[in-house]
C-alpha cells in the first residue's frame, strides 16, 4: 500500500540541516519507488526539487521557519495534503499535524548555550518547541547517540521513541578530484596551497576565534608554510575575527572565500593539509566526516558527539585550551608519519557513514509509523 509521506525542505539551503535534507530526500528516491513524497519548499527553492522521480512532488510553502506564521499557514497546508505521516526535519511542529509524526531533531544548542541566541525569547521559543515536538511526535530522529543522551538528561521523553540514525557522506568526498580540476576550483576561491581548513557557519559555538588564535600560536611553536583557510558565511562572528586575526599579526595568512558551494566542497577539503574543528557542541559534525572521507587529517573537540564521532580517529583536543589545541596542529604540520596515520584513520571511520544507510533507516521507521514490516 502506498502512502502519502510529507517531508518540511524549507530549510534546504541550510548548514548541516540543508546537507540532512538533500542527501535524506535524494537517497529516499533511490530506494523508494512506492510511497508518495511531498516535499514543502521555500517558494525560491522550488528549482532544486525538480529532479526527482514521479513518485515526488514539491508544494511551495513560502512561511519562514521559527515563525509564528508557519504554525497556523504549515497546518493548513498538511490538512490539504491528506497526509498518512509528516517528517519535520527540525524541531518545531504546525500548530496543528493531523497525522502520524516523525521528528528529526539535530542538537538542542540553543537550550546548551543561550547566550548566542539573538534575544532571551529565543531560548523561550525552543525550549517550548523541542518540549511540545518531544510530546506529539511519534517518533524521534536524533542524530547521535550524544543527542538522545542530551534528550533524555534535559526533557522529560520516553527512551523508547527515539532512534538514533547517523547521518552519511556523500559520495563525491570520497572520490578523487582530478587535479587540475582541483586547482581550476581552488584558483577561482582565491585559495593557493599548502592550506588548513575550516569549514562552518559563522556563528559563536563554530570556536572560529579560538582557532585563529591557537593556529597564531602553533606558528609560532613550529613555522609551517600553510594559511588558514576558514569556509562559511559572513557574520558578525567573522568581523570578530578578522579583529583577533589583525592582533596577533596572522591577518595575510587567513583566507575567508565565503560560503561556497556544494559541488567545490570536495576539491576544498581534498586540497588541505590538515582539517581543524574544534567547535564548542555539535548534534553529529558533518564537516568532520566530509573531511575524513576526503582523505584529510582532522583535529577536532573532545566534546559532544565529535567525540563519539571521532576518537580514536582524529586529534581530539578541548576547544577552550588554546595550548592544546596549537600543539596538535604544530605536531600534524611537522610530524609526516602522524599526518599521514590521521589521515588513513579518518578515511577508515569515515567509510562507516552513508546517506543511503541513513535513508533505508528513516524508510524503516516510517514504515514502522504506518503499520508496514520494515522487511517490506
Amino acid at each position: 500500500m502506498a502512502f502519502n509521506i510529507g517531508i518540511d525542505a524549507r530549510k534546504l539551503t541550510d548548514f548541516g540541516i540543508g546537507t540532512y535534507i538533500r542527501n535524506l530526500v535524494q537517497s529516499l528516491a533511490a530506494i523508494d519507488g512506492d510511497n508518495r513524497y511531498i516535499l514543502f519548499s521555500r517558494p525560491e527553492h522550488l528549482d532544486r526539487l525538480q529532479d526527482l522521480p514521479d513518485n515526488f512532488r514539491v508544494v511551495a510553502e513560502p512561511s519562514p521557519v521559527y515563525s509564528v506564521r508557519e504554525l497556523v499557514t504549515l497546518s493548513w497546508r498538511l490538512l490539504r495534503q491528506r497526509l498518512d505521516l509528516y517528517h519535520s526535519t527540525h524541531y518545531v511542529l504546525p500548530a496543528v499535524v493531523p497525522c502520524r509524526v516523525v521528528v528529526s531533531i539535530h542538537d538542542i544548542i540553543h537550550l546548551l548555550y543561550p547566550e548566542f541566541l539573538p534575544h532571551a525569547l529565543a531560548f523561550f521559543y525552543a525550549n517550548r518547541m523541542i518540549r511540545r515536538s518531544l510530546s506529539r511526535g511519534d517518533r524521534i530522529i536524533a542524530g547521535s547517540q550524544n543527542t538522545k543522551a542530551d534528550l533524555l538528561r534535559y526533557f522529560e521523553v520516553d527512551e523508547e521513541k527515539i532512534d538514533v540514525v547517523y547521518y552519511g557522506v556523500a559520495n563525491r568526498f570520497r572520490q578523487r578530484v582530478p587535479e587540475p580540476e582541483r586547482r581550476k576550483t581552488l584558483d577561482q576561491l582565491g585559495v593557493k596551497s599548502p592550506y588548513i581548513l575550516f569549514v562552518g557557519n559563522p556563528k559563536p559555538h563554530k570556536n572560529l576565534d579560538n582557532v585563529v588564535r591557537a593556529y597564531a600560536k602553533a606558528l609560532a611553536l613550529n613555522s609551517f608554510d600553510a594559511d588558514l583557510v576558514c569556509v562559511g558565511g559572513e557574520g558578525p562572528e567573522t568581523v570578530r575575527v578578522r579583529q583577533r586575526a589583525l592582533q596577533l599579526g596572522v591577518a595575510d595568512r587567513i583566507r575567508f572565500p565565503g560560503r561556497v558551494s556544494d559541488a567545490s566542497l570536495p576539491a576544498i577539503y581534498q586540497g588541505a593539509e590538515l582539517f581543524v574543528y574544534p567547535t564548542l557542541y555539535e548534534g553529529f559534525g558533518l564537516p568532520v566526516v566530509e573531511a575524513m572521507a576526503s582523505g584529510v587529517p582532522v583535529i577536532t573537540s573532545d566534546k559532544s558527539a565529535l567525540k563519539e564521532v571521532a576518537e580514536g580517529y582524529a586529534d581530539l583536543v578541548n576547544p577552550v585550551d588554546i595550548d592544546q589545541m596549537a600543539n596538535a596542529i604544530a605536531h600534524c604540520m611537522s610530524d609526516r608519519e602522524h599526518h599521514a596515520a590521521l589521515a588513513r584513520l579518518g578515511t577508515r571511520r569515515a567509510a562507516d557513514f552513508h546517506w543511503q544507510r541513513t535513508a533505508r533507516q528513516t524508510l524503516d521507521i516510517y514504515r514502522l509509523m504506518l503499520g508496514e514490516s520494515t522487511d517490506a
